[in-house]
């Protein structure tokens, strides 16, 4: 399940991408914008900042902007940033495996493969999708039939 942490995460990198090139928003004008606790954002907009997905600058004309264009910046990259693995639970994550202590047979546990299927697609659809084919996404009446949703 994707945590506040995540969706603002989100929501603050959408601000960021429809941004015109060249300019930034600061960080007090992301959270009003997005309804997000300014505290909380400025921990997400560091945390993007050392994974290179944000850049920042100090000072008159500073702010926050996107550190690449938004089609280089996959949302499953966003996400595993700031929640951790896409996997529902540890034993079906690739990145960050670990067995349940519960767990009889791990080859035939039908709870790890079927989560593992999950895991799969929820990662196929998010690192397929960038930013900007998430605005586009959220504009168009039919976008579901781009992904085969």
């Amino acid at each position: 399940m994707l945590t506040n942490k995540g969706k603002y995460g989100l929501k603050a990198m959408l601000f960021l991408a429809r941004l015109e090139p060249g300019d930034s928003a600061m960080g007090a004008e992301i959270a009003s914008a997005n309804n997000i606790p300014k505290k909380f954002l400025d921990a997400i907009l560091l945390e993007l900042r050392n994974a290179g997905m944000v850049r920042s600058k100090k000072g008159p004309g500073g702010g926050y902007a996107l550190s690449r264009h938004p089609r280089d910046i996959r949302i499953g990259h966003i996400i595993r940033t700031l929640d951790g693995p896409l996997a529902p639970l540890a034993c079906a994550s690739k990145s960050a495996y670990v067995p349940c202590q519960d767990c009889q047979d791990l080859e035939s546990c039908s709870v790890r493969i079927t989560m593992s299927k999950v895991r799969d697609a929820m990662s196929d659809i998010l690192d397929g999708m960038s930013l900007h084919d998430m605005i586009v996404f959220g504009r168009a009446p039919n976008a579901d039939l781009m992904y085969n949703i």
